[in-house]
């Protein structure tokens, strides 16, 4: 935290913004200011807590606490995927998004680690709830004027990992089916 504030309003500085708060973490008159930080910003510096508070709620859960994984196995995705999430963020408005390989490779990996359907959107869910946990737990630093929007961008993007996901796990279905005839 940055001490005496030479004013009370926000300060651009850069891609920060200070604003002064007082003690109770109320904007105002304060000596203190706070520093202001996108959301790609907050989930980039918090990477390390988003893939920890997702891997507690997996554990958790005991459809997907029963496929036994190593930490790599378990969460070795997630950066990847998250550098996805927070690339999108910082995507200039009406650029399209690249489709996640990331996604796809998972989607192939928990298929073969013997997850189902149900498991993988559950573990997608856990990823969105983790990020806007993270995002809470932030809330004094975020960027109020592009939250939504940047949720909005948030959800679409693992919803996007996830059909991606699904895909691999569709066409692994199929080419079994195949086999089958």
């Amino acid at each position: 935290m940055e001490l005496k504030a030479k004013t009370n309003q926000g300060v651009k500085t850069g891609d920060e913004m200070t604003k002064a708060v007082d003690s109770s973490g109320c904007f105002g008159k304060s000596d203190a200011t706070i520093s202001i930080e996108s959301v790609a910003d907050i989930l980039e510096r918090e990477l390390t807590t988003v893939i920890h508070e997702w891997l507690v709620r997996v554990e958790q859960e005991p459809d997907l606490a029963h496929i036994r994984l190593n930490y790599e196995e378990r969460t070795g995705h997630l950066p990847h995927l998250l550098h996805d999430v927070i690339n999108r963020l910082r995507l200039d408005a009406g650029t399209k998004a690249p489709i996640s390989k990331a996604a796809a490779e998972h989607g192939d990996l928990r298929r073969k680690q013997g997850y189902t359907v149900a498991m993988a959107v559950e573990e997608s869910r856990l990823l969105q709830v983790s990020i806007f946990t993270t995002l809470h737990n932030n809330v004094n630093q975020l960027e109020f004027s592009q939250l939504l929007p940047d949720v909005v961008t948030i959800a679409d993007e693992v919803d996007a990992q996830l059909k991606e996901q699904m895909l691999r796990f569709m066409a692994a279905d199929a080419v079994e089916k195949s086999k089958d005839k």
